[in-house]
């Protein structure tokens, strides 16, 4: 059965990789390939689910005597059901509802167009200090809202500002690498950051301190030669281009909804430091009062128009809940493996051939420039277990465990490359993906333009990251 449940799930992951070709939608897969796997894994029979963590089923057992009489078959059903599932449904949930609040503020902001505060004060005209205005940009956006949203804002200024394809795809190719490195190196910058800091692998603190440096580098080296090419002035009006519609709301509006947003936001690791709280009572807290302050504004009729559109009921319809289920399906399925015992015994085998965290750190990197990095993360985490903060010096290979432990090198190494990894692709980030769409960027182009300065920038994040630590 554990033959079975990799081949299904390959086979998932490269109809997952093929979206755009085979014109079905990758949340659809991956649901699928969630709830197959579970299944696959309940009827795979009872030596090798109790196999899999043997003192965790007799743990179960034991402190449920009224399944001691029931058939070996059954009680592994009531250990899957009743344990293995809950936990991880547990863990999934977490997430999700981490996403689910975050990406609502977000909806609400670009709703208000809080965002064109930022956007309107650019007012350069060279090419050159334009790339690096928006990189940085960019790359600090990204590191409080989710990349995504953050390439979609810029991708729409750049589009107003540049007629010429090429130089939009250049600038395009450095908005998905500023966007990935920015939400590295914070702890709500990037889905796979929240990952690791719910689960407590990683800090605020730690992770912002260990990978600012690198994510900078891992930057500035494709920014700077690309900078290198780009010659002459702006020909549009930035002034002019990125004018706001009529909208009910004055503009000192608007601005409360930006800075209010982004103070709920960055509340949140403060909420979980000050309360030890998980990172999704934090931000329903902060989307609750934020709710409340949009609300107190919609009662009003502002310059003599009804503002019932923007309220975030009505907004709630514009979350993206596709790419939150698609997070629910891979995160069952990555979780069906580690229940299998298969994410442990691939952890084993690279120990073994590689035994070094930042070889296999540099393996996860590079397969996230093909494969999406939420279930590269997820894997990781299923086969690394996070190791004790006290281990005593006697312990076998103490020196190396060191590095599992909570903000370990190996976490922090793996939220560096799992975040710039997806930029050596153009298909690696949801950044990249978006972008793509958007300007119809072709794939062989930014391999041949961009992959070489991003893989250049990737790896001299790690040797920053080496130097450092």
């Amino acid at each position: 059965m554990t033959i079975a449940m990799l081949i299904v799930f390959m086979l998932g992951y490269t109809l997952i990789a093929l979206e755009h070709k085979i014109q079905i939608n990758k949340t659809a897969i991956a649901l699928t390939l969630g709830v197959i796997l579970w299944t696959l894994y309940i009827f795979s029979g009872a030596p090798h689910i109790i196999s899999a963590n043997s003192s965790a089923f007799h743990n179960f057992i034991n402190a449920h005597p009224d399944y001691t009489h029931l058939p070996l078959k059954s009680q592994v059903q009531k250990y899957i059901i009743n344990l293995q599932i809950i936990e991880q449904l547990g863990n999934i949930a977490e997430i999700l509802f981490y996403l689910l609040g975050a990406m609502t503020i977000v909806e609400a902001i670009d709703n208000y167009h809080g965002f064109d505060i930022i956007t309107n004060r650019i007012t350069t005209k060279s090419k050159r200090k334009l790339l690096w205005l928006i990189a940085f940009i960019t790359f600090f956006m990204s590191s409080i809202l989710d990349n995504m949203t953050s390439a979609i804002v810029m991708m729409l200024l750049i589009r107003k500002l540049l007629t010429e394809q090429k130089e939009r795809w250049i600038f395009g190719s450095i908005i998905i690498i500023a966007a990935n490195a920015g939400g590295a190196w914070t702890p709500i910058g990037d889905v796979t950051t929240i990952m690791l800091w719910i689960n407590d692998n990683i800090s605020s603190g730690g992770i912002m301190k260990s990978i600012f440096l690198p994510s900078v580098m891992a930057l500035c080296i494709p920014v700077f030669l690309t900078s290198l090419s780009l010659k002459g002035q702006l020909t549009t009006s930035i002034s002019g281009s990125a004018t706001t519609p009529k909208l009910p709301f004055s503009k000192s509006v608007r601005n409360s909804i930006l800075f209010t947003g982004i103070l709920c936001l960055l509340a949140v690791p403060v909420f979980k430091s000050v309360t030890q709280l998980p990172p999704f009572a934090g931000i329903m807290l902060t989307l609750g009062i934020f709710w409340i302050y949009t609300d107190i504004i919609n009662n009003k009729k502002i310059q003599g128009i009804p503002a019932a559109d923007y309220r975030i009921t009505n907004l709630l319809s514009k979350v993206d809940f596709s790419t939150i289920l698609f997070f629910l399906g891979i995160l069952l399925a990555v979780a069906a493996l580690e229940a299998m015992g298969i994410l442990h015994a691939l952890s084993g085998w690279l120990n073994t051939r590689l035994h070094n965290i930042y070889l296999i750190n540099l393996s996860i990197g590079l397969l996230s420039s093909v494969i999406d990095n939420v279930p590269l993360v997820a894997a990781a985490m299923g086969m690394y277990p996070l190791s004790a903060e006290t281990i005593l010096p006697a312990t076998p290979e103490a020196h190396y465990l060191l590095n599992f432990v909570r903000d370990g090198d190996f976490w922090n190494l793996l939220a560096y490359c799992t975040g710039t990894g997806g930029s050596i692709l153009i298909i690696g980030s949801a950044a990249g993906v978006v972008v793509m769409g958007l300007e119809k960027i072709n794939f062989i182009w930014y391999m041949k333009h961009i992959t070489w300065m991003a893989l250049l920038g990737f790896i001299s994040g790690i040797g920053i990251y080496y130097l450092i630590s």
